[in-house]
């Protein structure tokens, strides 16, 4: 029996070292289909993050709608050392944004909101009756930001012309005239879903859970407070000191127990590939409903800096698109004072990637992803 033991172990120490090896040479198909291996990639994200000065990042490939690699790389706090793990928790920022999206839609199919109906009446907002524009908005504005909203009216000035103090609901054009990225709208949107399924701002996590969680298999996305972001929540960083904010990106009406679809998620890059590759699949909406959330919707100018520097041409119902020489990407990236986030995925050959940083040098590592990734 005791001889038993050191083969057992032995082995154990052979699989082990197999399964490492393995992993280091596992291959990693590019979006233009050449290959490199995980050990590479390994490297180049180490590098990116000491150039950087990167805390931490968690991130995820996918291939032919498959998690092909998953790292999380670094602390979620510099001055404790503490490292990332496969539990740790990042801040979505506006990759909370698609995940809603999805979520309306499902509701729809249900007939718990007609997408083309105008929300006011659902629900009247007094705050917005400055305006009476705001009374055409629907669904498919807000997701496709199109309703001619500020971003947030708190943190965005309004032109001189409209003669309105700070923090006063103003409109900017018509709804459906052209592309206004809007949080704002996403908020009023979920306020309407609140009331139509009869729940509290802080109780949408339940029908999000019912929704999207549970019928896609995530384990761990929370837009509400959940005990389990005690132990895992990362924090974020601000010039490579860490940020003692607890929650949220610090608007005035933000908390732990409000649903905030345009900014309250909280997952990491294990956890939101499972949503990409649902969207690339298809998967839990219906083939009418699933070709109505990623058709081109608005026309983003040439003039936005989201054209110019994205390359985005249209927003579908919660991502902006991006077109290529022979496909698409459907993109979204998310920042607040102290964490960034990005995302591409192509339904077309089923390729995508996600990632979060503790820090607001996102944009700068995407950047350098899509080079190394060859998309062009």
């Amino acid at each position: 029996m005791n001889r038993i033991i050191p083969i057992l172990c032995l082995f154990l120490i052979v699989v082990s070292c197999k399964e490492q090896k393995s992993e280091l040479d596992a291959t990693i198909r590019l979006f233009d289909n050449s290959e490199i291996s995980s050990a590479h990639l390994t490297d180049f994200l180490t590098q990116q993050m000491d150039s950087l000065e990167i805390p931490g990042l968690s991130i995820a490939i996918i291939n032919d709608a498959k998690v092909v690699y998953k790292k999380n790389i670094g602390y979620a706090n510099i001055d404790t050392k503490k490292e990332l793990t496969e539990n740790s928790m990042f801040e979505a920022a506006s990759l909370s944004k698609p995940v809603f999206a999805y979520m309306v839609m499902k509701l729809s199919e249900r007939g718990g909101i007609v997408l083309t109906r105008p929300l006011h009446y659902y629900l009247p907002d007094p705050l917005m009756e400055v305006d009476q524009r705001y009374k055409n908005v629907n669904a498919i504005h807000v997701l496709s930001h199109s309703t001619g909203f500020p971003n947030w009216r708190w943190h965005d000035k309004a032109p001189d012309s409209l003669n309105v103090k700070r923090g006063t609901f103003y409109m900017l054009q018509n709804p459906g005239d052209g592309f206004t990225y809007s949080g704002e709208g996403y908020d009023y949107l979920a306020r309407v879903i609140a009331s139509n399924t009869e729940h509290k701002m802080s109780e949408l996590d339940n029908l999000f859970e019912e929704l999207v969680q549970k019928p896609l298999g995530i384990e761990h996305m929370y837009f509400t407070w959940d005990e389990y972001l005690y132990e895992h929540k990362v924090y974020g960083h601000i010039d490579g000191k860490v940020n003692n904010r607890n929650w949220g990106s610090g608007l005035p009406y933000q908390n732990s127990y409000k649903f905030s679809p345009s900014g309250g998620l909280h997952t990491n890059a294990e956890n939101y590939a499972k949503f990409l590759i649902a969207m690339m699949n298809g998967k839990g909406l219906l083939p009418e409903t699933y070709k109505e959330m990623l058709k081109p919707r608005t026309v983003v100018k040439r003039s936005s800096n989201r054209y110019k520097e994205d390359g985005n041409t249209h927003w579908s119902l919660g991502f902006a698109m991006t077109p290529l020489k022979n496909d698409t990407l459907y993109n979204h990236g998310g920042t607040h004072t102290d964490f960034q986030s990005q995302t591409a995925f192509s339904k077309k050959s089923k390729w995508g990637y996600v990632f979060f940083v503790n820090c607001k040098k996102g944009d700068e590592l995407n950047q350098s992803l899509k080079q190394f990734f060859n998309i062009q």
